[in-house]
């Protein structure tokens, strides 16, 4: 697979996502994601506006489905969804139905294995259900609350390639990678690299970062996708 660059739109309003995802596609970004803050605020209509914006660009859904799984999938692919995010921690039946309703409306399943006690595992589990991709998610709040008690804040590439080793599907690493180690992620078989809190929005206040981000973000795009 090609290196993909996605752009996760962690914000809370549509017209600043709209905004950040214009300019992001400018700069090179192959994939839009619906992040999860946008998603609570703007719900269906945030992803419909999106999909009116740019008919033609990967939209990624980040439900982190844990239940009601069918009904979730049908809803973002009727929006415009091209993706939708199922969490390893769900039920196997959730998981199961998101993938048939994937195959049933024409969206790929992203399998999220945040929080599993053995991530490699929840990786092959996920794959042996029927996701076409792996998240290797390390969350939010388990850095933050790790880190706030003097250990070292855990990584998405300290288990990387093991995830990548274990399973036959395209793999992406999130969660507070630096964007040095963003750009590390090809390296380790990982080549959907996604660029979110901390790289380019404000993980605390949940809004675009400052300074000159298109910059950055085309010498980030170019970088990958060379």
């Amino acid at each position: 697979m090609k290196p993909v660059v996605q752009i996760s739109l962690d914000l809370t309003n549509i017209e600043e996502a709209l905004e950040t995802a214009t300019m992001a596609l400018r700069a090179g970004v192959d994939w839009l994601e619906a992040g999860t803050p946008l998603l609570l605020a703007e719900g269906l209509h945030g992803v419909r506006k999106l999909r009116a914006a740019f008919p033609s660009t990967p939209i990624v859904a980040d439900l982190k489905t844990m239940d009601g799984g069918y009904l979730e999938t049908e809803m973002m692919a009727k929006a415009g969804a091209t993706h939708v995010v199922v969490m390893a921690r769900a039920h196997e039946e959730t998981i199961k139905v998101v993938v048939q309703a994937g195959k049933d409306y024409g969206v790929k399943v992203m399998g999220d294995n945040l929080g599993c006690s053995d991530m490699v595992e929840g990786a092959q589990w996920l794959e042996k259900l029927g996701c076409d991709y792996i998240i290797h998610h390390i969350g939010y709040d388990e850095r933050r609350g790790i880190a706030a008690s003097g250990m070292r804040m855990p990584s998405p590439l300290d288990q990387l390639r093991e995830v990548v080793e274990a399973v036959n599907i395209p793999v992406q690493a999130v969660g507070g990678l630096s964007l040095e180690q963003a750009l590390q992620c090809p390296t380790y078989g990982a080549p959907m690299v996604v660029l979110g809190a901390p790289l380019t929005i404000d993980a605390d206040a949940f809004k675009t970062a400052e300074g000159d981000l298109e910059s950055s973000l085309r010498l980030i795009c170019a970088k990958i996708h060379s």
